[in-house]
């Protein structure tokens, strides 16, 4: 590929979220409606597009929980599915909602609590401390912090080469302040610049914003981003389309939702040029 940069999604790619945002999402819906989906069952939100923020996709799983109460055959696949017709994202989940639920749609509005179910995850991921320092006031409920349980993918080796190779940067979903934390776990040092969080730019992934002001401040001809989400090789794929001056290149990186051949065909026909196992397979791909 003969980049000059490398941006790298964090969730997925540099620390394991499963059993910390991924549980946040399953445990928030639980918690405020006494029923929720399956951990796995979030990949399949993922893979519909435009949830890149953990929030959005414990209220979309929360449509999906309520409006099961009111029609039984409201099911996982054809919800994901429709709303991935629709572009992905919240905004086509609660369309999708409305259309198929007819007149029983306002009760299911009415139930939906998105600022509870925020409070609610904040609470679970970041533990009771963190988030009377990050949130302010008091948590509803004690917890530990889910965000303590986030194992490390990768090794300080790949970070030393890539920072030796290329010019290094992020794009995250990730609140800038959890950006800090997870940055901070695996050893990874950038200047404010060189980063792009969900407090820096409106659209979020796959737009092609941060990902084309980082290949301009960079002043690169060539970069790289790898992520493990269907949306991050899109984000890379809209801005090749966007920047006439600079080529982008996806890789999926297969240490999140997406694993083995399926994730494999599916990062391809989303524009992948290429698949990792992991991101500690980046330094030799790119040589």
């Amino acid at each position: 590929m003969q980049v000059d940069a490398v941006v790298l999604d964090i969730d997925g790619v540099l620390v394991d979220v499963a059993d910390s945002y991924r549980r946040a999402v399953v445990e928030s819906v639980d918690r405020v409606y006494g029923e929720t989906i399956e951990k796995a069952d979030i990949q399949r939100f993922k893979d519909a597009g435009g949830f890149n923020n953990d929030w959005e996709v414990t209220d979309a799983a929360a449509l999906l929980v309520l409006a099961r109460r009111e029609d039984e055959s409201f099911d996982l696949v054809t919800f994901t599915d429709a709303i991935a017709e629709r572009g992905g994202g919240l905004d086509a989940a609660k369309a999708v909602a409305q259309d198929r639920l007819d007149d029983a749609a306002d009760r299911v509005l009415d139930a939906w609590d998105p600022d509870q179910l925020r409070d609610v995850f904040q609470t679970l991921y970041l533990g009771s401390d963190l988030y009377r320092e990050l949130e302010g006031g008091d948590p509803p409920f004690d917890a530990p912090g889910y965000i303590n349980d986030e194992p490390v993918l990768v090794d300080s080796e790949t970070l030393t080469a890539l920072h030796e190779r290329y010019a290094v940067g992020v794009v995250t979903g990730r609140p800038a302040a959890e950006a800090d934390i997870a940055m901070e776990r695996v050893g990874l040092e950038l200047p404010a610049d060189h980063r792009f969080t969900m407090d820096d730019w409106e659209q979020g992934k796959p737009h092609p914003h941060a990902l084309t002001v980082l290949g301009e401040r960079f002043d690169a001809e060539r970069i790289a981003f790898a992520g493990d989400t269907l949306d991050d090789v899109t984000t890379a794929v809209n801005a090749d389309a966007e920047d006439d001056e600079r080529v982008y290149y996806g890789i999926g990186v297969l240490t999140g939702g997406l694993t083995g051949e399926d994730g494999r065909a599916k990062f391809a026909a989303a524009g992948a040029s290429a698949v990792v196992e992991s991101v500690n397979e980046l330094v030799d791909l790119l040589e």
